[in-house]
């Protein structure tokens, strides 16, 4: 098996992901938009760490008969799951957590190793059952667009209203993204923030907000299929969930990834993180 790739819509109206081939992503030439901010700045760099890493909590451990995968990557909902990703040397199961199925053997660990892009060299693995998970507060959903957002009509503010006003922003030539934060619609446009506002109240006549971005949702897309293009098996997901910008999780990243999408698309359009982190100390 090798990494998924996962491509998240870049239509915010809700939390999906839609994904795309390998083909389909590979057959994508970031030279050929025609844009010259696509243009990149050399090939991207595949860091190696220079010690001990450590996954960011929980992670899938598969072995379908081919030995254990590390799934850092998406996990097809089956039973048994499907996944893949970097090979496991020195990895055992052990007596607690594993299930099996169907010839395939899985569980959550928590994996501390090193890692030379090709194999992940366990030297500690504590199975979910043992991991002392500590809570984190749960992100939040994006923030309305405008301080008082304002109703018209409240007969126009039905679910099929909704949906009919989020279709016809998706339509507009300037669109940029949709999110719902409660029940306010917001939109995002590049130009004529005033006109694409009356065009929805021709729908919608509940809390709306319409605001002014740089990038459209075909520019996020482009820069985000060339993203995937550059990076290869080394990207695990990418996508927008927030105007003007894209986040992109790679297998690793000592900060020259960031650097190059930084020098590559512009400071800020890119976040990358990293799901293997360096061990401190």
């Amino acid at each position: 098996m090798t990494l998924r790739h996962v491509v998240a819509a870049l239509a915010l109206t809700l939390p999906l992901a839609a994904c795309s081939t390998e083909e389909e992503m590979r057959a994508v030439d970031p030279s050929g938009s025609g844009d010259p901010a696509a243009a990149t700045s050399g090939a991207a760099p595949t860091p190696v760490p220079d010690g001990e890493v450590r996954t960011n909590g929980l992670v899938t451990v598969l072995d379908d008969g081919d030995g254990p995968e590390m799934c850092l990557g998406a996990i097809a909902e089956s039973y048994p799951p499907q996944c893949g990703g970097p090979a496991l040397a020195d990895f055992d199961f052990g007596d607690v957590g594993a299930e099996r199925a169907s010839g395939v053997t899985w569980g959550s660990y928590a994996l501390t190793g090193t890692f030379d892009q090709t194999t992940f060299t366990v030297t500690d693995a504590i199975p979910a059952a043992l991991y002392d998970v500590v809570a984190e507060p749960e992100a939040g959903g994006l923030e309305p667009a405008c301080e008082t957002p304002a109703t018209t009509d409240t007969t126009r503010t039905t679910p099929q209203d909704m949906d009919a006003t989020l279709a016809a922003a998706s339509a507009l030539p300037t669109y940029a993204t949709a999110w719902l934060s409660g029940a306010t619609i917001n939109v995002a446009v590049t130009e004529d923030a005033a006109g694409a506002e009356a065009e929805l109240r021709r729908t919608w006549g509940g809390m709306l907000c319409v605001t002014t971005v740089e990038r459209t949702e075909a520019d996020l897309d482009r820069v985000n299929r060339e993203l995937q293009s550059a990076l290869g098996d080394a990207l695990l997901t990418s996508g927008s969930y927030a105007p003007d910008s894209l986040d992109a999780q790679v297998v690793f990243d000592d900060g020259s990834i960031q650097a190059w999408a930084d020098e590559t698309w512009g400071e800020g359009l890119v976040k990358v993180t990293s799901a293997l982190q360096p061990v401190e100390g």
